[in-house]
C-alpha cells in the first residue's frame, strides 16, 4: 500500500479550491481575556504578538485595507491568487458579537476573498457564536483554530494559560458538531514537557475530531516572561536541535490519523526578537529535510494507529 508521507495544507485546500489560495493576516483590534483581567492578566508566557504579524497588518487599518494591502503584497507574484482572511492576532472571537459578525462580513465582501480562518481560545466560544459561525459555513469556507498549545493541565497552569485541556477538547468537539472545519495548535517543548509527555499529546489529540493540526517548535522571545524565566532557570528547558526536532515531529505524526491535516512543523519568529533556539531554516528548508527523513525511516502519518 502507498501512504502519502502526511497530508499537508496545500492537499486538504486542493479539495474546496482550484488553483492557488493564501491566507492574509489580519489584525482586527482584539485583546484577549488572559491580558485584561477577564481570565488573566499578562497573557500567556511565551506570547509577543508582534511574532506573527507582518507588516501589512496592522489594527490601525480597517479589515478591509490590511487584506488589500496583503493581496498587492502576494499578487505580484501570482496574479490569479485568491485569499482567505485570517484573524490571527490575539483572540478573535472574543468581542460583542454584533462587532465581530461585522468585521467577519466586511472580510468576506473583499474582492478575491473566498474564505475566513479564524483563531482564537478555546474558552471564548460562546454557543451563540456558534450558531451564527455553522450558518456562515453554509455560506463560504471556515475553519476556527483553537489554541490548545499542551494537554497538559500541569504545564497549562505554569504558562498561564488560563484554561486547561478539557476547555480544548470540549470547544473542538462543540464546533466540530456544527459541521464547522476546526483547527489546533500546539507548542512542542514547553518546560517540563519531555518526549514522552509529546507522544502522550498526539495520542489524546487523535482522539479529538481535529481537521487540521499545527505544530511549532518552543521559541523563546524577547520581551515575554518565559525568557525571563529562561535567564533564571535554563535547565527548565530543552530547546530542540533542528535534526532532533524533526525526530520528535515525525514521532509525533506517526500517532495522529492520516484524516488530520499537518498545516506546519515549525514557527519562524523574527530574529530581532528570537532568543533561542535559531536554526537560521525557512520553513520549506525544514519541510524538505522533514519529508526526506521520513524516506529514509520507512514511516508516514498515522503509521502507529491500528486499523
Amino acid at each position: 500500500m502507498q501512504h502519502h508521507l502526511y497530508y499537508d495544507f496545500a492537499t486538504f485546500l486542493g479539495k474546496y479550491f482550484e488553483g492557488k489560495v493564501q491566507k492574509i493576516s489580519v489584525h482586527a483590534g482584539f485583546t484577549c481575556p488572559n491580558r485584561d483581567g477577564a481570565v488573566g492578566r499578562g497573557g500567556c508566557t511565551y506570547c509577543n504578538n508582534q511574532t506573527f504579524n507582518p507588516e501589512y497588518c496592522s489594527p490601525e487599518l480597517s479589515v478591509t485595507q490590511q487584506l488589500e494591502d496583503g493581496m498587492r503584497f502576494f499578487s505580484r507574484k501570482y496574479p490569479a491568487m485568491r485569499y482567505l482572511a485570517y484573524f490571527q492576532a490575539y483572540t478573535n472571537t472574543y468581542g460583542e458579537l454584533s462587532r465581530l459578525k461585522a468585521m467577519y462580513e466586511e472580510a468576506l465582501a473583499v474582492d478575491g476573498v473566498v474564505g475566513l480562518v479564524i483563531g482564537t481560545r478555546p474558552d471564548c466560544m460562546p454557543e451563540e457564536l456558534l450558531d451564527y459561525l455553522e450558518e456562515l459555513s453554509h455560506r463560504t469556507f471556515l475553519m476556527v483554530e483553537y489554541g490548545i498549545e499542551s494537554a497538559n493541565d500541569e504545564t497549562l497552569r505554569r504558562i498561564n494559560r488560563g484554561h486547561d485541556f478539557a476547555t480544548a477538547a470540549d470547544a473542538i468537539r462543540r464546533t466540530h458538531e456544527r459541521g464547522i472545519l476546526v483547527g489546533g495548535h500546539v507548542i512542542l517543548g514547553l518546560p517540563g514537557e519531555e518526549r514522552e509527555e509529546l507522544l502522550r499529546q498526539a495520542s489524546l489529540l487523535a482522539t479529538l475530531p481535529l481537521d487540521m493540526l499545527k505544530l511549532h517548535q518552543l521559541q523563546l522571545i524577547r520581551g515575554t516572561r518565559m525568557a525571563r524565566e529562561y535567564e533564571e532557570r535554563p535547565e527548565d528547558f530543552h530547546l530542540y536541535e533542528v535534526d532532533e526536532y524533526i525526530e520528535l515531529a515525525i514521532d509525533y505524526i506517526e500517532r495522529l490519523p492520516q484524516t488530520m491535516v499537518i498545516e506546519r512543523f515549525i514557527s519562524q519568529s523574527p530574529r530581532s526578537l528570537l532568543i533561542a533556539p535559531d536554526w537560521g531554516m525557512k520553513n520549506f528548508e525544514f519541510v524538505n529535510r522533514l519529508r526526506r527523513r521520513m524516506v529514509e525511516r520507512e514511516t508516514w502519518q498515522g503509521r502507529l494507529i491500528s486499523d
